[in-house]
């Protein structure tokens, strides 16, 4: 799978960690950056990552920033992007049964390498649950809202 990955500052230790293990399982990791600890602005990293997802160029985008909240507020700005922020492996197991997600946002400061690391296992082997239609139902809501407020790319 093709992973399309980004962070600040206070996420780059844990993206770097993350980087190496999903290349190991045999992912291919598009690293958006930072490249650093120096202090950044996290749309700068995010925003790219997100339009790959978006674009179909990364097949998900695993997002790390200091508590995970401002990568989702970036990232669900885009069309096409689903963005969940999770802190533990049943937020993300749920996260992709119920809702589909193809970004995961992490806190960096907030769950420790291991618990992270957990977590996007947990998230990357997880199926959305099709075929349910109560979940069927709420995401095509959910996409509904997207397609009347959202501008597709091709539109921009």
């Amino acid at each position: 799978m093709k992973i399309a990955m980004a962070s600040d500052h206070a996420g780059f230790g844990l993206k770097e960690e993350v980087k190496e293990l999903l290349e190991q399982q045999g992912h291919e990791v598009l690293d958006f950056g930072t490249n650093s600890t120096e202090a950044c602005d996290l749309p700068d990293y995010i925003y790219p990552a997100s339009l790959a997802v978006a674009k179909g160029e990364a097949d998900r985008g695993i997002f790390i920033d200091g508590v995970g909240y401002g990568s989702a507020l970036i990232a669900n700005r885009i069309y096409g992007v689903n963005a969940v922020v999770c802190q533990d492996p049943f937020c993300a197991r749920l996260a992709r049964e119920h809702t589909d997600s193809n970004v995961l946002c992490i806190g960096g400061k907030i769950i420790a390498s291991g618990i992270a690391i957990e977590t996007i296992d947990v998230w990357m082997k997880t199926d959305f649950l099709s075929g349910i239609e109560k979940y069927e139902r709420r995401v095509k809501k959910v996409n509904e809202i997207t397609e009347k407020h959202l501008r597709k790319l091709s539109e921009i």
